[in-house]
């Protein structure tokens, strides 16, 4: 089934956001093993990510029609080593009403097209496993996937494996 057509305008992200983009993450936290975080971070972490500290951090976010955020994706440090520099980590989550619509297929490419406009070479995204969905999209943006590791995490009293992919996007 092919996805339907979003009605949803993609932009940086701005304070006014960050309650939106915390619910969402929220969600992933409760109820879901996308994120291995077990307690909601703080609103200061939020605007860490919005206010980055380096040329390739960028939060941006998916608002639909009513100007509400229904998806986020944002980039951040790999490793916090200098020679990790132009490499990026990155993450996506959207609002359950959007998934499957097509949403992140607007919102992952522009957040990627902004990573290598700010010189970044390298983008790597971690994806917990079994996640069908995510690594379709990470596959339909260009990922390859590098490799995974076993058991690295442990959410709702199981075992969780992640899959590392990564995109090239500079010269």
């Amino acid at each position: 089934m092919a996805a339907m057509s979003p009605d949803v305008s993609i932009r940086p992200a701005i304070d006014d956001d960050l309650t939106d983009i915390a619910a969402i993450y929220n969600h992933e936290i409760a109820n879901s093993i996308a994120t291995f975080d077990l307690e909601p971070p703080t609103l200061t972490y939020w605007q860490e990510k919005l206010r980055g500290n380096h040329p390739g951090d960028h939060l941006l976010v998916a608002v639909d029609n009513d100007k509400d955020v229904v998806g986020y994706a944002y980039s951040w440090s790999y490793r916090p080593r200098p020679a990790y520099n132009t490499t990026r980590e990155t993450s996506i989550y959207l609002d359950p009403s959007v998934r499957g619509k097509g949403v992140a297929r607007l919102l992952y490419p522009a957040l990627l097209d902004t990573l290598a406009d700010s010189g970044v070479h390298t983008a790597v995204a971690l994806v917990a496993l079994p996640n069908p969905g995510s690594i379709r999209l990470h596959e339909a943006c260009g990922f390859k996937h590098v490799g995974t590791m076993r058991e690295v995490g442990n959410k709702f009293d199981q075992w969780i494996d992640v899959a590392w992919f990564q995109k090239m996007l500079g010269a």
